[in-house]
């Protein structure tokens, strides 16, 4: 059986998408070959890798990702799924081949202000919404 191709994106691959590729290899990895960049490569969101080890995935030791490079390397997906704004979705380069764009407009932990608990259960809403998404498109494509 080949495994359908998706790749997440968002702006710097620094939270968003970490945790959409994350829960969906959690998930359904036998099923999916998933990938995630961002429009240009960030630095790991410190407030993501903390929320994430509290639902038992440690992403500590992921890389982030330019998906510019992805798409230089010619890299083909069945779905990309962008998890950042509408505008910013618009920005991402168009990948050769058939595939389905999907946008997920979900709030950019980079962006949360306040103290550092304020942040965390934020980024936990944020968590669990993407975790929702995932395991609602996981449902769909069964």
């Amino acid at each position: 059986m080949t495994k359908t191709k998706i790749l997440f994106l968002c702006i710097h691959n620094s939270a968003r998408s970490q945790m959409a590729e994350a829960y969906l290899q959690k998930f359904a990895g036998d099923k999916f070959d998933v990938e995630s960049a961002g429009l240009e490569a960030g630095k790991l969101n410190p407030l993501v890798v903390e929320v994430m080890l509290e639902d038992g995935i440690d992403i500590s030791n992921n890389k982030t990702k330019d998906v510019f490079e992805f798409f230089k390397q010619g890299r083909l997906y069945q779905y990309i799924i962008t998890v950042c704004d509408e505008a910013n979705a618009a920005r991402c380069p168009i990948f050769p081949g058939v595939h389905q764009k999907i946008n997920w407009s979900f709030t950019d932990p980079s962006s949360l202000t306040g103290t550092h608990e304020e942040k965390l259960i934020a980024t936990r809403e944020v968590r669990d919404k993407i975790k929702a998404a995932v395991l609602d498109f996981i449902q769909r494509m069964s």
